[in-house]
């Protein structure tokens, strides 16, 4: 009875009570979450700027974002609140590794992946990093090819994959939300993470508990939409949110900010647009 109690749970708009709490007067900057970014690559610079951008508009205090020299000088001149750390070459390679450490000492959370692509050098980069990575985590996009029970040990997780995705880190494809739900929940459990399966209804466990969300448009097909959703999860994680309340949150959140600008644009949507309409939905 329990276990059905958990299963039906639904995420509503009272999450945000639980995760943004009333502010002290006297709160100094990084109080409130500082936030790493890992990713982009010669093709895709745009992916971190944006899950850097959405992290901000969801309250974190400070997001330094490490990326291959292209999509770092591109991030740059998105808005002068994004610090960069421009990584020498196109793509993740081994020798960034060593950069990446030390900007960890300096964060409360990280988010992995968004635009990295699956070169062969990147790949085994993302997987060192993520392995050898001591904060809470966000690991999306090119990252999910990485995941497995090693990679995943003894870390605090949340992983966001797309139903593709989500069968590349499993071998399986739910098609039904029954078997979503329960996939989900097993997977979560294998390996010791929180799982944000997106979709038209977002299935969400920790191996335990289960949620659905619901907020969302089909308007949000476009590029990018992923990368706000990363964003806001870590924004959460920084803001020490833990794993499957921040992922339940963000959920909530950027479905309803893609039904703002929905209702305004239609088709025309483009993930940057939802980005103002963040801060309508938490404000």
């Amino acid at each position: 009875m329990g276990s059905d109690k958990r299963i039906s749970m639904e995420v509503t708009r009272n999450i945000l009570k639980e995760v943004y709490r009333k502010r002290d007067p006297e709160s100094h900057k990084g109080d409130f979450g500082r936030l790493l970014v890992v990713g982009g690559s010669m093709v895709y610079s745009g992916s971190p700027a944006l899950v850097a951008l959405a992290a901000y508009r969801s309250g974190v205090d400070l997001v330094r974002l490490a990326a291959p020299e292209r999509a770092a000088n591109i991030a740059a001149t998105f808005s002068p609140d994004l610090i960069t750390y421009p990584l020498k070459g196109d793509h993740l390679e081994k020798n960034h590794i060593k950069t990446v450490r030390e900007l960890e000492k300096i964060s409360d959370a990280a988010v992995i992946g968004n635009g990295a692509g699956r070169e062969k050098e990147t790949l085994e980069t993302l997987r060192d990093i993520i392995k050898g990575m001591k904060i809470p985590m966000v690991v999306d996009a090119d990252a999910l090819h990485v995941i497995d029970k090693k990679v995943t040990r003894n870390k605090l997780l949340i992983l966001t994959p797309h139903l593709g995705e989500f069968e590349v880190m499993t071998g399986e494809r739910p098609e039904t939300l029954s078997e979503k739900k329960e996939s989900v929940r097993r997977y979560a459990k294998d390996f010791g993470a929180v799982i944000l399966l997106k979709g038209s209804e977002d299935v969400i466990s920790d191996g335990e508990e289960i949620a659905l969300n619901r907020t969302g448009s089909p308007y949000m097909t476009k590029g990018g939409t992923g990368d706000i959703l990363a964003g806001i999860c870590g924004s959460l994680l920084a803001q020490g949110v833990e794993p499957f309340r921040a992922a339940c949150a963000a959920a909530w959140i950027s479905g309803k900010a893609g039904d703002l600008v929905a209702k305004e644009r239609g088709p025309s949507l483009m993930s940057s647009d939802m980005l103002d309409a963040i801060g309508r939905v938490v404000g």
